[in-house]
């Protein structure tokens, strides 16, 4: 458990930048297509003629990245951090014992390897467990994590307001939204990893490396 928490930390300090940026380019899209139907009615509801069509602008990871840099410094890429560290250590915390306990049962000998369909299994069942047991910790993260807006949407102030407003307004099961999509990338993701580490890819290829002598 304190290897996976070590792990989990390790991991949100190098991937959380990109996991901001996956946020905003998903979001893009929502709220460009909030603007066109609210210009659309716009639109509509003035005199014909007065208002010309909506240039539509396309948002790239480059553009979010410079704006946020020139704005926030490098601080802005690690917004949300302290939630995608709630999410990604207890996820690291859950999987690493339940894959290695669940990986042993299809062992028939303690000093050999277990089969590789066993193990991909056992990265399948523990990746979606831990997935769904961390998803309310997800959904905090992404909506901390969006920097845009749309139209009476709510702004957060940190993890306790956004945990507070949530429940308040949407109740206790928007905590598990997504989690059943969530459970179905996670699962072959890390079946698929553990398969390959354990069949031992990594270390046939380290082993095809020069060796330096000493």
């Amino acid at each position: 458990m304190l290897a996976g928490c070590g792990a989990g930390t390790c991991q949100v300090i190098v991937t959380t930048p990109m996991e901001m940026l996956k946020i905003q380019l998903q979001d893009a899209g929502r709220i460009a297509a909030q603007k066109k139907l609210m210009a659309a009615q716009a639109q509509l509801s003035s005199a014909p003629g007065t208002a010309g069509p909506a240039v539509e602008t396309r948002t790239t990871a480059t553009q979010i990245t410079r704006e946020l840099l020139r704005s926030k410094g490098i601080a802005g890429l690690y917004k949300g951090l302290g939630a995608t560290l709630l999410r990604d250590v207890p996820f690291s915390i859950v999987y690493f014992p339940l894959f290695a306990n669940l990986n042993k049962l299809g062992q028939k000998d303690p000093n050999a390897k277990a089969p590789f369909y066993v193990s991909f299994l056992s990265g399948c069942v523990a990746g979606s467990t831990a997935a769904v047991a961390v998803n309310p910790c997800d959904v905090i993260k992404t909506r901390l994590q969006s920097l845009q807006r749309g139209v009476n949407e709510d702004t957060y102030s940190g993890i306790l307001d956004c945990t507070k407003k949530i429940w308040q307004k949407e109740g206790p099961m928007a905590f598990l939204k997504g989690a059943y999509c969530r459970a179905l990338v996670i699962a072959p993701l890390f079946g698929i990893a553990q398969v390959v580490y354990f069949i031992g890819i990594a270390e046939f290829l380290l082993g095809m490396l020069p060796r330096h002598r000493a």
